[in-house]
């Protein structure tokens, strides 16, 4: 991030950290898309240190430990507060700012609780962080994609991990001044809205491409957006009001777009081509192939031979660069950009982030529900999923999914999946033989809904590498430009065969697989998995809570999720999903098995051979607001 030596000389800061001064150019002359031009600055300098009387806090400790030395800029110093959880500490940034994002190093004496708030007046504030779960270290809160425009930025503490006050070593607020209307030419984007659709994590989110960043020799891995692993990918900013768009420049990492459309929108819904790349400079884009190590970016300037007019603007790639992998073979990532100018007259600094949904009010009602009393599987209800058909192999699990009354079936006003053995006797539609079978039922075209209380009352089997699972997944996973894990994934119960412990998780862009947003939860009182439990998710607009037997055991905020680790994306149609799996990476990363199979050692593997290793499952409900 960039620094301002004054907040009064520049429009883009990066406050309260080391002071490292910045040389800022003229633009360039434009030109359609050229290679990285000679007069770009290193723009990935550090902060400016805050004025000391800047900052205000509700009491120190003592002496040694005032409030202006969180800020610093020297490692060893800290601020602590007075002994008391609702202690707080504020910096007066001099000017109405865009934050991008704040930093806490936290002392040991650290906040278990506390919320970071942003305020215009210093009087009323919004919050754009909750910690309810803190461990102290270094945190990095992100914005995005939240309206955290203002002058005042606030630690409020609620709770504190220690017998001490809070205690920080460093407090840094990055941000810069939206880009007001102008009626001469200038970089209108500078500090407003990015949008994009799925990114890759909250360090490379969408708000990076306009905060005026980006590394000299355009490789470095700071300030910038990266997309997802798929060539249709866009980012695109917000001016504010209807402007006159004269040209754009890109400052590209390695990962840059080969083929890629120029568009504006004066809705942000409708676009309108005002630029593509001609053949020859897509065919000179493609040929230029390198390994990752030895690749760099390069900066586009694009003049219009028109000016256009809208109030958004964004670029939609086409085609992603391709890299040796080692060479000849090469490899596609996403796109990844530092930097996204608009050139031209107009705009308006008014331009905002829209709220975040909020939960909606009024009282639950069941939509869906089977207590599985009939004499099969109501077919109106649930889809039944089968290896090679439904669905492919995943995890190196070692069952085919099939449609047998062996392996799904209603028995005692319970629903029962149940995995059998026979080796080498089960081959699926595509190729591919199994020694195991297993059921897998869903919702998936039957009922599919966004946001709710879900539920169900089950019982496992204790075994390693037994894998049953109670989970929601997004409706879109099979449409290829979306794919999994951004339709989001919703583990409300999964247990890999020991028989005091399961587990919740969500997995979306930027946290999934082992690098989930999880918890595991140890039943009291000697419970176990083979005995009858409910397991439940509530899902809103504002995140999750699950719980086992009515008990809390993870609560996610989308507020938290979405500053420290990627994008929410449950806001849309899931499906309800069971089944019962064999062996795999999940089980595999506890018990280490590696043979007979994955994850599932001998003694498992005779069980299952001896029958009734079975998931029970004695009702599923859906209620929804």
């Amino acid at each position: 991030m960039p620094p301002r030596t004054s907040l009064l000389a520049t429009t883009t800061l990066a406050l309260l950290a080391l002071s490292a001064p910045l040389a800022f150019s003229a633009p360039p002359q434009p030109r359609a898309v050229q290679a990285a031009a000679a007069w770009n600055t290193d723009r990935a300098a550090e902060a400016v240190a805050a004025r000391p009387a800047a900052v205000t806090t509700s009491g120190s400790e003592n002496a040694g430990t005032p409030a202006g030395a969180a800020f610093d800029s020297n490692p060893t110093t800290r601020w602590a507060s007075n002994f008391a959880d609702n202690a707080w500490i504020q910096v007066d940034l001099g000017g109405v700012i865009r934050v991008s994002q704040v930093k806490l190093e936290w002392e040991a004496a650290y906040g278990k609780q506390y919320v970071l708030e942003i305020s215009g007046n210093g009087t009323d504030w919004t919050d754009f962080y909750t910690e309810d779960e803190g461990t102290g270290g270094t945190v990095t809160a992100h914005t995005y994609p939240q309206e955290a425009t203002g002058r005042y930025v606030r630690m409020r503490g609620v709770e504190r991990a220690t017998a001490w006050g809070y205690s920080l070593f460093s407090f840094q607020v990055f941000g810069g001044e939206p880009a007001p209307a102008s009626t001469t030419r200038t970089n209108l984007a500078l500090n407003h809205p990015a949008y994009g659709n799925l990114y890759q994590h909250a360090g490379n989110s969408p708000a990076f491409v306009t905060d005026g960043g980006w590394p000299a020799d355009l490789k470095a891995d700071q300030s910038r957006w990266s997309s997802d692993w798929n060539q249709n990918r866009w980012v695109g900013v917000d001016l504010g009001a209807q402007s006159t768009i004269q040209s754009v420049d890109l400052y590209w990492e390695a990962a840059y777009a080969v083929d890629f459309d120029l568009q504006v929108s004066d809705d942000n819904r409708n676009w309108r081509t005002v630029y593509r790349p001609s053949a020859a400079q897509i065919a000179e884009r493609r040929a230029n192939i390198k390994s990752p190590g030895d690749a760099v970016g390069r900066h586009d300037t694009i003049d219009l031979p028109t000016p256009a007019t809208g109030r958004y603007v964004r670029m939609l790639g086409k085609e992603r660069r391709s890299f040796y992998n080692p060479a000849p073979s090469t490899a596609q990532f996403g796109y990844s950009l530092y930097e996204f100018q608009v050139w031209g007259t107009g705009g308006s600094a008014a331009a905002a982030y829209p709220a975040l949904p909020q939960n909606p009010g009024g009282a639950y009602r069941q939509t869906f529900f089977d207590d599985f009393t009939g004499s099969g599987l109501d077919r109106n209800k649930w889809r039944v999923v089968r290896t090679g058909q439904e669905m492919g192999s995943v995890n190196g699990e070692s069952q085919a999914y099939v449609d047998s009354p062996d392996n799904i079936k209603t028995q005692n006003g319970a629903l029962v999946l149940e995995s059998k053995y026979c080796k080498g006797c089960t081959t699926v539609p595509g190729g591919g033989t199994y020694d195991f079978t297993s059921g897998r039922v869903d919702t998936n075209t039957k009922f599919d809904f966004t946001y709710g209380r879900v539920s169900a009352r089950m019982k496992l089997p204790v075994g390693d590498g037994f894998w049953p699972a109670f989970w929601l997944l997004g409706s879109d996973v099979d449409d290829p430009s979306v794919s999994w894990p951004g339709s989001g994934e919703t583990d409300i119960m999964e247990n890999v065969g020991y028989a005091n412990w399961t587990s919740t998780a969500l997995h979306g862009p930027g946290y999934s697989a082992a690098g989930n947003v999880g918890n595991s939860q140890t039943f009291p009182n000697g419970g176990r998995v083979d005995q009858w439990h409910t397991y439940a998710v509530e899902w809103t607009p504002e995140g999750m809570v699950f719980t086992v037997d009515g008990q809390v055991v993870q609560t996610t905020s989308r507020q938290k999720l979405e500053s420290t680790r990627g994008q929410w994306v449950f806001d849309h149609n899931q499906y309800v999903i069971l089944n019962l799996a064999l062996g795999g990476a999940y089980p595999a990363g506890h018990n280490q098995v590696t043979t007979p199979y994955w994850g599932l050692p001998q003694s498992s593997v005779d069980r299952v051979a001896q029958g009734g290793v079975k998931a029970e499952i004695d009702w599923v409900r859906v209620e929804q607001k």
